[in-house]
């Protein structure tokens, strides 16, 4: 009898040279998309996030590229992927064509999609699935809602720093959200209304919860909802010092260096805060083990 020889199973080669096609595909599509975001919208302080939030998502991407490269375990799905790449293609065009930033930047999600199920199937989403997440957070907020949210915000912060600085002792006083002390006046603009620090403080603190592989599901609901009133408490704190910097030693030093320093200080304090509170309800809900000594003793003896 003749020995036959196993079937070679496609090698990472073969799996680059499929995929290579694609990543010149999208390295045209969205080229100058990233060139005009760096020379523009990521240079201002609200989005400077976005820059971070493409590295991140690249990395993860190219952190399970073992999924992309193997041989496919179930075939590419093309029924709903080539609706769902042409529907991200049509959004993309549009936001091209009419400087439209939001279609434009949220259109990757929808073509990435796409692309990962002609080529590969549902098992490259499924693994993919917090990269494609992240990069919602690239995608510039909505201008309804920032209007919608910023003039609440500034009025909450306002009003917060306003009673908390009062009640030690400083001579404070709020007209809407104009605030008063000795004999400068200050106003709690947009950009202190800390929306756009909560949605960075959330995309780090989503992306830390998805690192640590947190088997309690309490904790992470109670981490996942302290978020936002981490970064909401840090800009409120930001707001009062820069009040008090302005009080003790003038307008020029309240407005210059320490008001962007005061910006990236308090976002660094809230992710420690958030990384504290973590490990504190690592006291109360611990992380099970995958396998528990009962499973591996009944496994053991079957």
């Amino acid at each position: 009898m003749q020995a036959t020889l196993p079937l070679q199973s496609p090698t990472p080669l073969r799996g680059i040279t499929i995929w290579w096609p694609v990543l010149l595909g999208l390295a045209a599509l969205y080229g100058p998309t990233y060139y005009d975001l760096a020379n523009g919208l990521w240079n201002s302080e609200e989005h400077a996030h976005g820059p971070i939030v493409l590295i991140v998502a690249l990395y993860l991407i190219w952190r399970s590229r073992a999924t992309l490269l193997a041989p496919a375990a179930e075939k590419p799905n093309a029924i709903l992927g080539w609706p769902v790449l042409a529907l991200g293609l049509l959004f993309y065009a549009l936001g091209r064509s009419q400087d439209i930033i939001l279609f434009e930047v949220g259109s990757q999600i929808p073509v990435l999609i796409g692309a990962l199920l002609v080529t590969t199937g549902f098992s490259a989403v499924r693994a993919m699935w917090f990269p494609l997440f992240f990069l919602i957070f690239m995608v510039p907020l909505p201008g309804f809602i920032v209007d919608a949210a910023t003039g609440p915000l500034k009025q909450y912060i306002s009003v917060i720093a306003e009673h908390i600085l009062y009640a030690v002792g400083y001579p404070i006083a709020r007209t809407g959200v104009i605030l008063t002390i000795g004999q400068y006046q200050l106003l709690v603009a947009d950009a202190c209304s800390g929306l756009h620090s909560m949605f960075s403080l959330t995309a780090m603190g989503l992306l830390y919860l998805y690192l640590m592989q947190r088997t309690s599901m309490a904790r992470n609901l109670i981490l996942i909802a302290s978020i936002l009133p981490i970064a909401f408490a840090a800009n409120v704190v930001r707001v009062m010092i820069l009040v008090l910097v302005t009080y003790h030693f003038g307008d020029e030093a309240g407005q210059g260096f320490v008001h962007d320093f005061a910006g990236i200080l308090l976002f660094v304090v809230g992710l420690l805060f958030l990384f504290a509170l973590d490990g504190l309800l690592g006291l109360f809900f611990p992380d099970k083990p995958l396998n528990s000594p009962g499973k591996e003793t009944r496994h053991a003896r079957n």
